[in-house]
């Protein structure tokens, strides 16, 4: 049984999306893409769209920048999120957070296993927030990051911007 809350009715929100790729353009992101629809498609705006390298200081800057704009309440990254060398969002992102939610990539995890069996394993989903704005690492592939975004973040986001911003 699912009990409301007051700042579950946040209705409008406004994310940044940001795909980490050295190999996309923004006119072809099939992921960015999907996200995009999916986060207007529940009825929330798209304040900003950003594409980044694999370098942790531009996935950093690109963070910070995104924080400091007021249209912008979440960030959502997908990319950068395996085992390879070049996959740095993580590393990029968590020293910037004020908190982390380890429930987020917990989960992703979980709900992965059930499609993928063990592989899950190798993903680094992962979430948190700074100053209010709450922020999530999704892989890079279409798949997963319309999963995690359709799945964890739309159910949720609002939940959780309502206690980041209390």
């Amino acid at each position: 049984m699912s009990e409301e809350h007051p700042h579950d009715e946040l209705s409008e929100i406004g994310f940044g999306v940001v795909t980490v790729s050295t190999s996309r353009t923004l006119d072809n992101d099939p992921g960015g893409d999907a996200l995009v629809e999916l986060i207007e498609g529940d009825g929330h705006d798209i304040a900003a769209r950003e594409l980044v390298t694999d370098d942790r200081e531009a996935i950093a800057a690109v963070v910070e920048a995104l924080v400091e704009q007021p249209e912008v309440d979440t960030i959502v990254l997908t990319g950068g999120t395996g085992l390879s060398p070049e996959d740095v969002t993580v590393e990029a992102v968590r020293p910037l957070l004020d908190q982390e939610i380890p429930g987020f990539g917990e989960l992703f995890r979980y709900l992965s296993y059930e499609d993928i069996g063990p592989r899950a394993l190798l993903s680094r989903a992962f979430a948190g927030s700074r100053d209010g704005v709450a922020i999530f690492c999704l892989p890079g592939s279409k798949q997963a990051a319309t999963f995690g975004t359709e799945q964890l973040i739309l159910p949720t986001v609002a939940h959780i911007l309502g206690h980041t911003m209390e």
